[in-house]
C-alpha cells in the first residue's frame, strides 16, 4: 500500500525492450533500503524491484502492466515519482493508494490561479465514476484533491511545491499519465450492488 506522497523523482536511464520491458531508473533516497523483490510505485503503477545495484533500481514491466499504465511511453531521461511501499507506523498523509492503474489520462490543459495552478486531465469513465468534488485522486503516483468533476475530465490545484517535487513540472498538454481513482468508492458499490438488483428485479 502507498499514500500517494512522492519521495523522490528519479531519472529514467535506459528503457530496453524485450518480452517484459527493462526500466533502469536512477533514483538516490529510495534506494536507500529497499531490496529486490520489494515494490515501489512507479508513477502510481506498483512494481516490483528486480535489481538494486548502488543507486540504480531496475524494474521490468510486463505486457499487461503496459496495457493497463502509460509506462510504455516513458523514455530515457524521464523523470518518474517514486515511493515505497507505506512502513508499518509511517504517518499517512496522502490517502489509501493500491498502485493499481485504473485508467490512463491526458493533461488538457493548465492554468494560473494565483501562485497554484489548476490542471485540467481527461479521464476514462472507469475512473470519473468513482470521482467526486474535494475526493481523492492519484494521477501519476501523487495523491490529489479534486477541485471539480466534469463529463470525460476532472481538475485538480497544484501547489508550488507539489510541482516543484514531483514530476509535474516536466509533463506538457497532450502527455498521458496513470490515473487511481479512491478505492473506497469501489468497495462502495461492489457492496451496495446487491440491494440495487434486488430493488430492480
Amino acid at each position: 500500500m502507498f499514500t500517494g506522497l512522492v519521495e523522490e523523482v528519479g531519472l529514467l536511464t535506459s528503457v530496453e525492450s524485450g518480452e517484459m520491458l527493462r526500466l533502469n531508473i536512477s533514483a538516490d533516497r529510495v534506494t536507500a533500503d529497499t531490496r529486490a523483490g520489494d515494490s515501489v510505485s512507479v508513477n502510481g503503477a506498483c512494481l516490483t524491484v528486480g535489481e538494486v545495484d548502488g543507486t540504480t533500481l531496475t524494474f521490468f514491466a510486463m505486457p499487461e502492466t503496459l496495457r493497463r499504465t502509460a509506462l510504455g511511453g516513458l523514455r530515457e531521461g524521464s523523470a518518474v515519482n517514486l515511493e515505497r511501499a507505506m512502513a508499518s507506523g509511517d504517518r499517512f498523509g496522502g490517502h489509501i493508494v493500491q498502485g493499481h492503474v485504473d485508467g490512463i489520462g491526458e493533461v488538457l490543459r493548465v492554468r494560473p490561479e494565483g501562485e497554484a495552478e489548476i490542471w485540467e486531465f481527461r479521464a476514462p469513465e472507469a475512473v470519473l465514476r468513482y470521482c467526486v468534488e474535494k475526493g481523492s485522486i492519484c494521477v501519476d503516483g501523487i495523491s490529489l484533491t479534486l477541485v471539480s468533476v466534469g463529463a470525460d475530465t476532472f481538475t485538480v490545484s497544484i501547489l508550488p511545491q507539489t510541482r516543484a517535487n514531483t514530476n509535474l513540472g516536466e509533463l506538457r498538454v497532450g502527455d498521458t499519465v496513470n490515473l487511481e481513482a479512491d478505492v473506497i468508492g469501489k468497495y462502495v458499490e461492489r457492496l451496495l450492488e446487491p440491494r440495487v438488483t434486488e430493488r430492480l428485479s
